[in-house]
Protein backbone atom coordinates (compact mmCIF):
# COMPACT_ATOMS: atom_id res chain seq x y z
CA UNK A 1 0.00 0.00 0.00
CA UNK A 2 1.17 3.47 -0.89
CA UNK A 3 0.92 6.61 1.23
CA UNK A 4 -0.44 9.99 0.10
CA UNK A 5 2.52 11.70 1.80
CA UNK A 6 4.94 9.78 -0.43
CA UNK A 7 3.08 10.85 -3.59
CA UNK A 8 3.20 14.46 -2.38
CA UNK A 9 6.96 14.16 -1.77
CA UNK A 10 7.58 12.71 -5.24
CA UNK A 11 5.52 15.37 -6.99
CA UNK A 12 7.27 18.16 -5.09
CA UNK A 13 10.66 16.60 -5.85
CA UNK A 14 9.97 16.23 -9.57
CA UNK A 15 8.05 19.43 -10.34
CA UNK A 16 8.45 22.99 -9.07
CA UNK A 17 5.19 23.51 -7.17
CA UNK A 18 3.63 26.33 -5.20
CA UNK A 19 1.12 23.98 -3.56
CA UNK A 20 0.51 20.22 -3.44
CA UNK A 21 -2.18 18.36 -1.52
CA UNK A 22 -2.73 14.61 -1.95
CA UNK A 23 -5.41 12.55 -0.22
CA UNK A 24 -6.32 8.88 -0.21
CA UNK A 25 -6.86 6.34 2.50
CA UNK A 26 -7.05 2.99 0.72
CA UNK A 27 -3.42 2.92 -0.47
CA UNK A 28 -4.18 2.72 -4.21
CA UNK A 29 -6.72 5.45 -5.08
CA UNK A 30 -5.75 9.07 -4.56
CA UNK A 31 -6.87 12.58 -5.39
CA UNK A 32 -4.89 15.75 -5.36
CA UNK A 33 -4.42 19.41 -6.15
CA UNK A 34 -1.18 20.60 -7.74
CA UNK A 35 -0.32 24.25 -8.41
CA UNK A 36 2.73 24.95 -10.57
CA UNK A 37 4.13 27.63 -12.86
CA UNK A 38 5.09 24.76 -15.15
CA UNK A 39 1.42 24.52 -16.14
CA UNK A 40 1.41 27.98 -17.77
CA UNK A 41 0.26 27.70 -21.37
CA UNK A 42 -0.28 23.93 -21.20
CA UNK A 43 -3.55 22.13 -21.83
CA UNK A 44 -4.99 20.29 -18.84
CA UNK A 45 -3.97 16.88 -20.24
CA UNK A 46 -0.34 18.06 -20.49
CA UNK A 47 -0.50 19.38 -16.92
CA UNK A 48 -1.68 16.00 -15.67
CA UNK A 49 0.98 14.22 -17.72
CA UNK A 50 3.65 16.41 -16.08
CA UNK A 51 2.43 15.31 -12.63
CA UNK A 52 2.20 11.63 -13.65
CA UNK A 53 5.76 11.83 -15.01
CA UNK A 54 7.01 12.62 -11.49
CA UNK A 55 5.58 9.28 -10.34
CA UNK A 56 7.03 7.18 -13.16
CA UNK A 57 6.17 3.49 -13.11
CA UNK A 58 4.27 3.83 -9.83
CA UNK A 59 1.29 5.04 -11.89
CA UNK A 60 -0.83 2.08 -12.88
CA UNK A 61 1.09 -0.20 -10.55
CA UNK A 62 1.38 0.76 -6.87
CA UNK A 63 -0.83 3.80 -7.55
CA UNK A 64 -3.97 2.55 -9.26
CA UNK A 65 -5.60 5.97 -9.73
CA UNK A 66 -4.76 9.62 -9.10
CA UNK A 67 -7.54 12.11 -9.75
CA UNK A 68 -5.97 15.53 -10.27
CA UNK A 69 -6.97 19.14 -10.21
CA UNK A 70 -4.14 21.24 -11.64
CA UNK A 71 -3.82 25.02 -11.61
CA UNK A 72 -1.38 27.74 -12.51
CA UNK A 73 -0.58 30.09 -9.62
CA UNK A 74 -2.88 32.76 -11.14
CA UNK A 75 -5.77 30.29 -11.48
CA UNK A 76 -5.20 29.10 -7.91
CA UNK A 77 -5.20 32.68 -6.59
CA UNK A 78 -8.51 33.35 -8.35
CA UNK A 79 -10.02 30.17 -6.96
CA UNK A 80 -8.95 31.11 -3.44
CA UNK A 81 -10.77 34.45 -3.75
CA UNK A 82 -14.12 32.77 -4.38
Amino acid sequence: MFQATEIKRLVEQGLPCEFVAIEGDDGVHFSGVVVSREFEGKMRVRQHQAVYATLGTLMGNEIHALQLQTYTPAQWAELQKS
